[in-house]
């Protein structure tokens, strides 16, 4: 049996971060990343306005306009690299660049604006991208069970769903750490038995 050589470099990982204008993508990718994250976020101007509903997300004043970027060592032999996705649909062009080679997404939900999920759920079905669900648990929301959102998302019992709060690092390495376990479970439930 081989061993993984302690000198080798290590395993890394791309995990996209998608949901929708606010959900907290470019909040998980900061709380969680051990460099400073990239981002490229600019500030909501009037000329937004007839494009980007802000309802529900009325205190947001920045937008990501390309990607956030991060990343976590999760062992001295694996590394995941985040790339969280804009949310707005005039940036949805940017999504097929961004999932080319993603091991998996954590799909972000806020209760607020729970309807806004689903594109980000629609797209990584289509492709065949594991997923799990991330409830952004935060002040002002509204306080739904899990088998409320699973409901309401319409998302069968095989996809995670988590209550998290997008600002704790611990809570995001949960979901990290989930969506993870969730990929090889669905790996080796496709391979066929030797």
């Amino acid at each position: 049996m081989d061993s993984v050589r302690s000198d080798a470099p290590p395993q890394a990982l791309k995990i996209l971060v998608a949901g929708g204008f606010g959900a907290g993508k470019t909040t998980m990718v900061g709380a969680v990343s051990e460099i400073s994250p990239l981002r490229t976020e600019e500030v909501l101007t009037t000329a937004g306005v007839e494009t980007d509903d802000t309802t529900g997300v009325d205190a947001k004043t920045t937008t990501t306009v390309a990607m956030d970027f991060g990343r976590i060592t999760i062992t001295p032999n694996l590394v995941l690299y985040l790339f969280g996705t804009p949310g707005q649909n005039r940036f949805w062009f940017l999504w097929d660049e961004l999932a080319t080679g993603a091991l998996g997404a954590v799909v972000i939900a806020d209760t607020r604006r729970l309807a806004d999920s689903f594109a980000a759920i629609d797209y990584f079905e289509q492709r065949g991208t594991p997923f799990v669900i991330a409830v952004n648990c935060f002040d002002s929301m509204q306080v739904y069970t899990v088998e409320q959102v699973r409901e309401a998302l319409d998302i069968g019992a095989h996809v995670p769903i988590l209550l998290t709060d997008a600002r704790d690092r611990h809570s995001v390495k949960h979901v990290l750490i989930t969506l993870v376990e969730h990929v090889l479970v669905m790996v080796r439930a496709a391979v066929p038995a030797g």
